[in-house]
């Protein structure tokens, strides 16, 4: 039988993810659920929790949970106020308690970061790049986590300095699938060279962007262009948009790349063209290295 000494949570708008930590801090078990902050109300979240961690609870022992994500937003289970920046991805005075019913548990969430001007704020990143700088303490550049709002932050002496959020990835969801390019965006298929083009182009002349997004609709009506083609441009010109306005970020800076593969291996291929040399990480092993700094953390401070 085994022995869990706390429980780490990854809680998102769409799913939940949970992990049973031993002493040691190997994971022990994993679960999850489609329990997302967006479809729960206030009194039904700790009913979720315990739905999927039922299993790894006793009594007479209360584990801790740390949770990080939309779990903690304004309208998650209660709202973990935003740190502001500059500071550490994450500090354990910062954690907010819940109260919960079930006295097999005690839980904590981890705040977001917010910046006051030019106005920003973060939930669930901070603890990807705390747990990138649970390995790499002395790293000192620039981490770009792609997504759909894409964060680009700025890190030195192991605090986040200032970030900027880009909408690209809802940008391009939104214009594939509810604008007039859906009639000339395919769900899928890809052509590289059109992507590199289309960001060289939307890096040297980003105030022509949206233009040559109408180029894409009336490229399909006359000519025979590729479906493909048309597909990579869109996210070449969104991604070249993005790299022309985070260009004090990116330039001359270490690069660090937190995000699903196939999205970091398009922003890797943009800055390589553009002479930086990122590197990719795995964003699902960072996360749950941020939910081990947080607990860390906390026991550091308990002991003192």
């Amino acid at each position: 039988m085994m022995t869990v000494d706390w429980i780490a949570a990854d809680w998102g708008t769409t799913n939940l993810r949970v992990w049973a930590i031993g002493k040691d801090g190997a994971v022990l078990a994993q679960a999850g659920s489609n329990k997302g902050m967006g479809s729960l109300k206030r009194d039904e979240f700790e009913g979720a929790l315990l739905e999927v961690v039922g299993p790894w609870l006793t009594d007479g022992k209360r584990l801790p949970v740390i949770a990080c994500g939309m779990v903690g937003a304004r309208q998650g289970w209660l709202e973990a106020p935003y740190a502001k920046v500059p500071c550490p991805p994450l500090h354990a005075d910062n954690m907010v308690s819940v109260p919960v019913q079930d006295p097999r548990i005690s839980v904590s969430i981890i705040p977001g970061l917010c910046q006051m001007q030019p106005a920003d704020v973060m939930r669930g990143e901070e603890t990807q790049i705390a747990g990138y700088l649970f390995d790499k303490p002395d790293f000192d550049g620039v981490l770009c986590l792609p997504g759909t709002h894409t964060k680009w932050a700025q890190i030195s002496a192991g605090e986040v300095v200032s970030f900027r959020t880009f909408m690209s990835g809802e940008l391009f969801s939104l214009i594939s699938t509810q604008s007039v390019l859906r009639h000339s965006i395919p769900a899928d298929g890809w052509q590289q060279d059109a992507f590199a083009s289309a960001v060289d182009d939307a890096i040297s002349k980003p105030e022509a962007v949206a233009s040559r997004l109408f180029s894409l609709r009336a490229e399909s009506l006359l000519t025979d262009a590729d479906p493909a083609a048309a597909r990579a441009r869109l996210s070449g010109l969104l991604i070249g948009m993005e790299l022309a306005a985070s260009r004090p970020y990116w330039l001359g800076q270490n690069i660090a790349i937190i995000g699903a593969r196939a999205l970091s291996d398009l922003y890797a291929k943009a800055l390589s063209a553009q002479g930086c040399r990122p590197v990719i990480t795995d964003n699902d092993t960072l996360t749950l290295s941020g939910l081990k700094a947080a607990r860390a953390q906390m026991e550091k401070d308990q002991a003192q």
